[in-house]
């Protein structure tokens, strides 16, 4: 492309590389949306199982929560088009969410409390990028 040799390129091979690249940035601003999600719920329903209890607990969530959201914002700024694309994969980054809350649930032996998890996000994408947990604590 560099050299002005268009009739050499294979443009449908090169279409699927840059497909897959944006796929690529897309699944991670997903994954980091599915952890702002679990953490969120965790703060909101669990709280009091933390070792500080309700009242100072739940401070790893809240930095592993400006953490994806900064990571984002990265991406956001890297590759503008996302932004408008991420609100869309809401419920695909909760059920994500859910994964990781049953696996937690397990561990900590609350496995009777996985069926209480919602099909559906309780959460707005705006809620999910813009709440301050820190003001709750």
């Amino acid at each position: 492309l560099k050299e002005g040799l268009y009739d050499l390129v294979d443009w449908e091979n090169l279409l699927e590389e840059i497909e897959d690249m944006a796929q690529k940035h897309l699944d991670s601003c997903i994954s980091h949306l599915a952890v702002i999600l679990e953490h969120m719920y965790e703060w909101d329903h669990f709280r009091q199982w933390t070792k500080a209890g309700k009242e100072k607990g739940g401070l790893s969530w809240i930095r592993s929560i400006d953490r994806a959201r900064t990571e984002i914002s990265k991406l956001f700024r890297r590759y503008p088009s996302l932004r408008n694309k991420l609100p869309d994969y809401l419920e695909l980054a909760w059920q994500d969410a859910v994964d990781e809350l049953k696996l937690w649930l397990k561990d900590i032996s609350k496995e009777s409390l996985i069926s209480q998890l919602p099909s559906r996000c309780p959460y707005t994408y705006e809620e999910a990028m813009t709440r301050d947990l820190r003001r709750e604590l």
